[in-house]
């Protein structure tokens, strides 16, 4: 039935709703490890490859195979990083709006164990370094939709965002705050609540948040209270088990498609990239999560985080079920 219906949904793919993307380009240094390391351990890694990376460059990168144009906000430097990502960008027929700015881009080593989970160590660079002249760059009309991480909220330049993102109400925002969930100032995120964003949480990210409002950790009472004290949406991502929806116009279940899971990198960034192509060409809040559970399958059976399917893939993909 899941197919069914987005076959049905994919040749209606079009941008109703302007999209801008703001947050991270970054490299991924992707390391293969039998088990994380103990403090004093010596591991040999295998397998690494280079791959350019980031939420935000994950989330462009599925608008654009989908055929969704958005705006791409994603700070670029001056350095072998930078080179890289820029590169990398061109390939997939996309600008940054922000190409100027000084030193260089960040970095991350993901160690990906047998069981395809992922931890990153991260390094910071522009993406992080946010300036009032790059936000008054960025569109944000009445009708936009407009991405955002918690890398970028929870990073020294998060007020600037958070100042820019009430300005830009009431544009609606989709956020997925990710493991910063809890490093985020109780004020500045009060304020980021006030714009009643809808807010992506994988399991564990919504055990962080049931912790920090003080939420009971049921998904069906975490997603009716969450909707009743910020009058937002909710998706909560439970892998194989789909992914539920709440919003004050209704909630329920989206159930996964099924696939066999190489590795898990970018797998959040892609089913929020096709939510918000789903929202973008209209669809209700139940379809675009449809659409976010059938992409992120496609990129948790592929290799790295870039690897987003062209729309006629998941056509083919699901023809036949």
């Amino acid at each position: 039935m899941n197919a069914a219906r987005l076959r049905t949904l994919l040749p209606q793919l079009a941008a109703r709703r302007p999209v801008t993307v703001i947050g991270a380009a970054v490299v991924d240094v992707i390391a293969r490890t039998g088990a994380l390391p103990r403090r004093g351990c010596d591991v040999e890694l295998k397998q690494q490859e280079v791959r350019v990376g980031g939420c935000a460059l994950n989330i462009a990168v599925t608008l654009k195979r989908l055929g969704v144009e958005a705006h791409s906000a994603l700070p670029l430097g001056q350095g072998a990083w930078s080179d890289i990502i820029r590169s990398r960008m061109a390939k997939e027929g996309l600008r940054s709006l922000i190409d100027d700015a000084e030193g260089d881009n960040g970095w991350c080593l993901a160690l990906v164990e047998p069981d395809g989970e992922r931890t990153f160590l991260s390094f910071s660079g522009v993406e992080n370094q946010w300036r009032a002249g790059w936000l008054a760059r960025l569109p944000a009309p009445a009708d936009g939709l407009i991405y955002l991480s918690g890398y970028q909220l929870a990073s020294a330049s998060g007020e600037r965002l958070a100042q820019w993102l009430e300005e830009a109400c009431p544009a609606t925002a989709l956020i997925d705050f990710g493991p910063r969930i809890g490093e985020i100032s109780g004020a500045l995120m009060a304020r980021i609540m006030a714009c009643r964003p809808l807010v992506s949480l994988n399991r564990q990210e919504a055990e962080l948040a049931a912790e920090r409002f003080g939420l009971p950790r049921e998904i069906n009472a975490l997603g009716a209270e969450w909707t009743r004290r910020f009058n937002a949406p909710l998706v909560v991502r439970q892998d194989r088990d789909g992914a539920w929806y709440f919003s004050p116009q209704g909630s329920g279940r989206v159930p996964a498609f099924a696939t066999e899971v190489v590795d898990t990198i970018g797998a959040g960034d892609s089913h929020a990239g096709g939510v918000l192509a789903g929202l973008a060409s209209g669809w209700s809040l139940a379809d675009a999560v449809l659409l976010g559970n059938a992409v992120a399958a496609w990129v948790v059976g592929h290799r790295g985080g870039d690897c987003a399917p062209l729309r006629d893939e998941l056509l083919l993909t699901h023809k036949d079920v």
